[in-house]
């Protein structure tokens, strides 16, 4: 009699698991949607921890510092490179890097100069534009 009186048991364990083990299409779905943000939240931290990686390796260089560089053709560039005191005018391709010309860091002329010299911020030029505008 052992046997029959324990059978029913396990067959009640056994729906029971059953039922447990079927999640519900909402649990399925905000688990999907947990681990997604987990994956995207990684994602941004080894992407901030690589860019703090290279940006502390370009000061490890000491003294190299682009300071502009143009576009004069599909693949080429001029690029101005300060290294130390000298200011150095580098022709740059796809295949080769060239010095087109060396001058001293004083030669060349400061960005300051070349901007205006009452620079509009943009919120008073955001408030400049509304006020024309309500104007009309």
């Amino acid at each position: 009699m052992k046997p029959i009186v324990t059978a029913p048991f396990f067959l009640v364990a056994a729906s029971a698991q059953a039922t447990e083990g079927m999640p519900s299409m909402a649990s399925s779905v905000v688990q999907m949607l947990f681990g997604l943000a987990i994956v995207i939240a990684a994602l941004f931290g080894v992407l901030a921890m690589l860019r703090r990686l290279q940006g502390g390796r370009t000061h490890l260089v000491g003294g190299l510092k682009v300071i502009g560089a143009t576009s004069v053709g599909p693949r080429e560039r001029v690029v101005l490179v300060a290294l130390g005191s000298k200011v150095l005018v580098l022709g740059v391709t796809a295949g080769r890097v060239n010095a087109l010309h060396t001058m001293e860091a004083a030669e060349l002329p400061l960005m300051s100069e070349q901007a205006p010299t009452n620079p509009m911020d943009f919120a008073s030029r955001l408030r400049q534009l509304l006020e024309k505008r309500n104007a009309n």
